[in-house]
């Protein structure tokens, strides 16, 4: 290895490069940038390092020995990134606000950032949390039990908070609410025991051993998280509708809007809630169980007419047909009638996946056929749905061939129903294709934020922990949405690695403490630039460190 010394502008710049060779050629590969020629020139920081390493390689030295260089200790400085848009997000403020009646010994909003930017950057429980929180360099010793105090804080605290930021958000960023989607999940906990929150039902991640909670999570057009309401673990999608408009119209005083949301949200009771409310919806229809009438005119080819939209692999041809459609329904009493559109499109693609996912399901249903005595307990969903009971004596089960071939007749096809006449074809399929953020945004607090398994056990500390989880998924997607605005293209996975990139080597060099800047990656010195962060020196005493954070 060697230095060089490169010029570029008026400066010249000092690297530390090494050698290698490369199918016969030398080529030569820069392992450290170590700053300009003027910083450096009489800096005791390099003398005492250019002194330690002549002893450590056992050049001739003049002078007394230095006392021992301390190996190096990686820290991180990326969390500087999130704590600036947690500020232009106001976060602080607000949580300074709502703790001005509390005499807390201990800062709320420092705890709470610290639980975020965990989640954010190296997922851990609070325990993992307080053992490793001085990783984080500069950010400030926090209690353990000032880390559960903070749940039970925030807790009390969502939904103000919540409305706090959806206001800062809309004037921030200029969002639109004009279009809401709503989708539902469930987290699980690693126990079996039931409470009043807790409990079994229906585990969108087969967990069905575990207890769960149900989350109904509303997001913007952009994929940003509106609010979200934490529901028992047995409650079925359909019924967490209701709490989310309720939030819609008093919380957030959104007026007008159009209600994008999954099958599990269709039933008749929630469109007329929707509609009661003064909302639009664009809701994915259950084409197979329309009455027969309807059916029919789905499956036959008059009317059908070709568009191509741009999501489709290949830019394949899409058929679509637009039946005017008289929702009717009774409830108690009283017959309702909703005027809607039934939208069918029909996809070739499509009917190659359909064929393939039924297929797996009768291989399932035969492999439930070889053990009958397990049949009733299997779920509905699974290859069951493809079985049928005989009054035969000697089996009780057998293949529902006539099931079968029923589904085969709609592979291809894909029903959506809307009120929102409004809006052009192209502006619902649009609208119902975006519904995949808010998958997107599941999978990311599922896998990137890694929001379960859930450990806390009390039902304030379980709620405090979402709002944390909330907190940090806005300030990941803010994030990306600034990235994406300025034409930077990054994955949640992306962002995570690359901010934990920014790291320094602190080392002790004559009892005094160094910061040694790290390589970073291409994508984390965009989201500096980007957030206007100041440029950081590549050495410097651990002091003078202070200046970057406010």
């Amino acid at each position: 290895m060697f230095i060089k010394i490169t010029k570029a502008g008026n400066h010249e710049y000092v690297q530390l490069v090494q050698s290698y060779r490369d199918g016969g050629q030398v080529r030569h590969k820069v392992v450290a940038k170590l700053g300009r020629v003027d910083e450096i020139e009489g800096n005791p920081s390099f003398q005492r390092i250019a002194m330690r390493l002549a002893e450590i390689s056992k050049a001739p030295q003049k002078g007394k020995n230095m006392q021992a260089f301390s190996e190096a200790e990686i820290v991180n400085w990326g969390w500087l990134v999130y704590r600036k848009l947690w500020e232009q997000l106001g976060i602080d403020v607000i949580l300074e606000k709502l703790g001005q009646n509390r005499k807390y010994q201990f800062n709320v909003d420092q705890t709470s950032f610290l639980m975020a930017v965990q989640h954010l950057l190296d997922p851990r429980s609070k325990l993992g949390t307080f053992e490793h929180q001085e990783r984080y360099l500069g950010l400030g010793e926090v209690g353990l039990n000032h880390l559960y105090r903070s749940l039970d804080f925030l807790c009390e605290h969502k939904e103000t908070l919540e409305e706090s930021l959806f206001q800062t958000d809309r004037h921030l960023f200029n969002m639109r609410v004009d279009v809401v989607f709503y989708d539902v999940t469930t987290f699980s906990f690693e126990s079996v025991k039931k409470d009043s929150l807790r409990d079994f039902g229906f585990s969108k991640n087969g967990k069905f051993n575990e207890v769960q909670v149900v989350m109904g999570l509303l997001i913007d057009s952009e994929g940003r998280p509106i609010g979200y309401e934490l529901f028992p673990g047995n409650t079925f999608d359909g019924k967490t509708l209701e709490a989310a408009l309720e939030a819609m119209e008093k919380r957030f005083g959104i007026r007008r809007v159009i209600v994008v949301a999954d099958r599990g949200i269709n039933s008749k009771l929630n469109l007329k809630r929707i509609s009661e409310k003064g909302y639009e919806y664009i809701v994915a229809s259950r084409i197979k169980s329309l009455k027969n009438s309807v059916q029919e005119e789905i499956l036959s080819d008059d009317g059908y007419r070709e568009i191509c939209l741009p999501w489709e692999e290949n830019k394949e041809t899409v058929r679509y047909k637009v039946i005017n459609y008289l929702n009717r329904f009774r409830e108690g009493k009283q017959t309702y009638e909703l005027e809607e559109q039934l939208i069918v499109t029909y996809s070739s693609r499509r009917a190659r996946k359909d064929k393939s996912d039924r297929e797996r399901l009768v291989e399932k249903a035969q492999r439930l056929l070889q053990s009958q005595s397990s049949i009733k307990a299997s779920n509905k969903r699974g290859g069951k749905k493809f079985l049928k009971e005989t009054a035969d004596s000697q089996v009780s089960w057998e293949l529902d061939q006539a099931a079968i071939e029923k589904d085969a007749r709609f592979d291809g096809y894909y029903g959506i129903q809307t009120n929102a006449k409004k809006l052009t074809v192209n502006a619902i399929l649009a609208a119902h294709h975006t519904l995949w953020k808010i998958e997107e945004s599941f999978r990311i607090m599922k896998s990137t934020l890694e929001v379960q398994p859930v450990f806390h056990w009390t039902e304030k500390r379980i709620k405090g922990h979402f709002v944390v989880c909330f907190l940090a998924f806005l300030l990941e997607r803010t994030l990306e949405y600034q990235l994406r605005q300025a034409n930077i293209e990054a994955s949640p996975r992306d962002i995570q690695e690359s901010l934990n990139t920014l790291t320094f080597s602190l080392v002790n060099i004559d009892d005094k403490s160094y910061l040694i800047k790290n390589k970073a990656t291409e994508i984390s010195k965009k989201i500096l630039r980007l957030l206007k962060i100041s440029s950081i020196p590549n050495m410097m005493p651990i002091e003078d460190f202070k200046q970057y954070i406010k």
